[in-house]
């Protein structure tokens, strides 16, 4: 007997996807990337810094490393780098427009602590 998968699936595996995006993130990396002049992909990367130790880094790029997740959803497309996910697995992105501003919020099981702006955390 076999079990399936729960949650979103990557594409190339079949296997469940380790991040997951909300649909309001999907829309809105899906706006921005339309708006670009040639094909790019919002990346997601952990790297040391900020006031609890590690930050989350967002940037625009134009291809993908072999090793690299990739996340689709709804016109969206996310990377992530193996080293990144380590920290990540788990980790849902999601978009929030609140009356301080709008900004990609991840929600992320593996930090035991983080800032006040979100942006960075510690494990």
């Amino acid at each position: 007997m076999s079990v399936e998968p729960t949650g979103p699936l990557n594409a190339e595996t079949s296997e469940a996807l380790p991040v997951t995006l909300t649909e309001r993130a999907a829309k809105r990396i899906a706006e921005i990337l339309k708006a670009e002049s040639g094909p790019s992909m919002l990346r997601l990367a952990v790297t040391g810094g900020g006031c609890s130790g590690f930050q989350y880094d967002f940037c625009l790029d134009e291809s993908r490393n072999a090793d690299d997740l990739l996340i689709a959803r709804d016109g969206a497309v996310v990377l992530i780098d193996p080293m990144s996910l380590d920290f990540l697995k788990g980790a849902q992105i999601d978009f929030v427009d609140e009356m301080i501003g709008a900004a990609f919020k991840v929600i992320n099981p593996n930090a035991t602590a983080s800032c006040g702006c979100g942006t960075s955390f510690s494990v």
